[in-house]
């Protein structure tokens, strides 16, 4: 298992500078940069946001409400 962590140096020990999910008393192997590393990742759109790019307007502001008016499907009453 590879952990990333951020931690400070105090001169005897390492500080994270974040949570650590690490059990205690385990032994680790710790490699240590002190350069900044660029790390490319791609950006993918939210799946939402893909959706709301496929919407279009359809006229109405109460299609939702309305939509068997809007689309020619009437309900039936239950009395009918």
């Amino acid at each position: 298992m590879v952990k990333r962590l951020h931690a400070i140096f105090d001169g005897n020990i390492f500080l994270p500078k974040e949570q650590v999910d690490i059990q205690p008393n385990t032994e680790w192997i710790i490699m240590i940069s002190d350069e900044k590393i660029e790390v490319s990742v791609e950006k993918k759109p939210h799946p939402l946001e893909v959706v709301s790019q496929l919407s279009t307007d359809m006229g109405p502001a109460d299609l939702s409400e309305n939509f068997d008016h809007y689309s020619g499907r009437y309900l039936r009453n239950s009395d009918e």
